[in-house]
């Protein structure tokens, strides 16, 4: 019997030694072209959602368990975007190109200059809306045969928090916020290269400020009382307004940085949009939107990718 006791221990050491080993920062290439973007390894865990300090709709504080995944180091660069954006520009920047890459929907043409003259090499993807992200992991799963998706919301704030519980990831104090993140502060009122400014404790950057980034979820005001509790929730969209959006941006102050501030997209980030119906691609007057991808170390099933990816866009009106 001890002895039996002992294998079993030995082999529940070894198993979780190797999810450990598993579940590292990686760097990912795209093949055939000279892209790579690096995929920090964030553990599974459970924190206090919220703030008591905050808004009304950061309340109430509740426990949230999360399995491990991985979160993007940086938000998602134009370098990377762009081949999805066009096909031309993929095709003449690529010496492979997989064959179920041609199946992804592309977005149309945007008809501005959709860095709206802030940069481009290095600087962060946006304006693009919650569709469009989706489909641009559509792509990189068509690429890389990996499976990326958008944050939770709760994925984000405790990828975000990083283990603090405090307003930001490196405590209350306001005036360190200039270390971490580009803000109404110090932007210059425009996008800056992404990873310049302090990581927080798990290594990612931009958390605070640049662009802020589109989660997965809805967004409502009662959804914190019904997840308290709970593993890995998730408000699924069935609404194409309002959105959950964090981490606050370039034009943005110091209360829509904090960890737990909670913002959400808008009907007016398309007004200027001539097209009728409006676009699902892309949000003209949200030059301030951004993405950061998550790959869940537990890899979902072929149906729940197809699910995940293949869902229909919401008709703008």
């Amino acid at each position: 019997m001890i002895y039996k006791i002992g294998l079993l221990l030995v082999c529940v050491l070894i198993n979780n030694q190797v999810k450990s080993q598993q579940h590292k920062n990686y760097q990912q290439k795209i093949e055939g072209t000279k892209l790579v973007f690096d995929m920090q390894a964030i553990p599974s865990g459970e924190f206090l959602m919220g703030s008591k300090t905050g808004n009304a709709d950061e309340l109430p504080v509740h426990n949230v368990k999360l399995d491990a995944f991985w979160m993007s180091k940086v938000e998602v660069t134009w370098d990377i975007f762009e081949p999805f954006l066009y096909k031309d520009y993929e095709k003449s920047n690529s010496s492979n190109i997989p064959a179920q890459v041609d199946a992804v929907t592309r977005p149309t043409k945007p008809y501005l200059d959709m860095t709206f003259g802030m940069g481009k090499q290095n600087h962060p993807a946006l304006a693009m809306t919650q569709y469009s992200a989706i489909q641009f992991c559509k792509w990189l799963y068509a690429r890389t045969g990996i499976f990326y998706r958008l944050p939770t919301e709760a994925e984000w704030e405790y990828a975000c928090r990083a283990g603090s519980t405090a307003e930001f990831s490196f405590g209350n104090h306001e005036q360190k916020l200039a270390e971490y993140a580009w803000f109404k502060t110090n932007s210059d009122k425009k996008t800056q290269e992404v990873g310049q400014k302090k990581p927080n404790a798990w290594g990612l950057h931009d958390m605070h400020g640049n662009v802020a980034e589109w989660t997965y979820d809805q967004y409502t005001t009662d959804f914190y009382a019904s997840s308290a509790n709970t593993k890995n929730p998730v408000a699924v969209p069935d609404k194409l307004y309002p959105l959950v959006v964090r981490g606050g941006s370039y034009e943005d102050e110091t209360k829509y940085l904090r960890s737990a501030a909670r913002t959400t997209s808008d009907p007016a980030w398309k007004q200027i949009d001539p097209q009728i119906p409006k676009s699902n691609w892309w949000f003209p007057e949200a030059p301030f939107i951004g993405i950061r991808l998550v790959r869940p170390a537990v890899e979902p099933t072929k149906a729940e990718i197809d699910a995940y990816y293949n869902k229909p866009p919401i008709k703008d009106f």
